[in-house]
């Protein structure tokens, strides 16, 4: 499978804020780990900062590609375009939180991107990702 994990934004952080919420791996050294463990699969990333370049990326790959996972980080509770662009392409989409997003702030408790998602996973740290690659492989 073919399969693209995006980070929205300060994920590019892991490893350096915010310890306590989000652990102490950067998010490069756990994706080394996470291709070790699906040599069989292409896992690539992106990263933006940028609500249009997130968006940018689901129009490039979601026709042709097998999966999306996707963290959009604070994007979750704001973002009906990301939201759109989810639902404009084929390519299904999970989404991924590090925390849990509903132990945390109340406006954290809303995600905006969820309802045009296949799924999501909440809370488990950094496998989170590695769960949300389980389910878009197993779907198979």
């Amino acid at each position: 499978m073919n399969i693209l994990i995006i980070n929205g934004p300060n994920l590019n952080l892991l490893g350096k804020r915010e310890k306590s919420v989000y652990g102490e791996s950067s998010f490069e050294n756990y994706l080394d780990r996470l291709r070790e463990c699906y040599p069989q699969h292409n896992l690539r990333y992106f990263q933006s900062n940028v609500e249009g370049f997130i968006i940018d990326e689901i129009h490039r790959v979601g026709f042709d590609i097998d999966g999306i996972i996707l963290n959009a980080g604070a994007y979750t509770h704001t973002s009906i375009a990301i939201s759109d662009a989810i639902r404009a392409v084929p390519a299904p989409v999970i989404e991924v939180h590090i925390s849990n997003i509903h132990n945390r702030e109340t406006y954290r408790h809303v995600s905006m991107i969820a309802a045009a998602c296949k799924g999501s996973i909440i809370g488990f740290g950094l496998d989170s990702y590695r769960l949300a690659v389980e389910s878009l492989v197993g779907s198979l």
